[in-house]
């Protein structure tokens, strides 16, 4: 079982970036290493939708959605039991609540743990 928290959202101005991180706690027994993990968002009135993802256990293959791809960078930190998110080059449209997911596998498909979201607004 993991518990995700997630930090670093905030007002940023268009152009601007944020790095948003994702702790987890992992049961005893368990390991954080054995967890693919990813970012989606939501905006109001919007389906949750998908952002990016990082297999276990060393995140060597990453994807990102087609609107955020080359703007943002997820990685993870297997000794911290982190995953970040690098966002770059914002605009309004990234304007969302932020959540990171994580999933016993290699490759994520559907996270069954989640964090309890942070607020990103672009705006000036």
């Amino acid at each position: 079982q993991v518990q995700l928290v997630e930090s670093g959202g905030g007002l940023v101005q268009p152009g601007g970036s944020l790095i948003l991180s994702c702790a987890a706690s992992v049961a005893s027994g368990d390991a954080f290493v054995s967890y693919a993990l990813g970012w989606y968002r939501q905006s109001p009135g919007k389906q949750r939708e998908f952002v990016a993802r990082i297999s276990s256990p060393g995140g060597r293959y990453k994807s990102y959605a087609l609107s955020v791809e080359g703007r943002f960078t997820v990685a993870r930190d297997n000794d911290k039991e982190t995953v970040y998110l690098q966002m770059n080059s914002l605009g309004p449209d990234d304007t969302a609540v932020y959540y990171c997911g994580a999933e016993f596998s290699t490759y994520l498909e559907t996270p069954t743990y989640w964090g309890q979201g942070t607020q990103v607004t672009v705006s000036s």
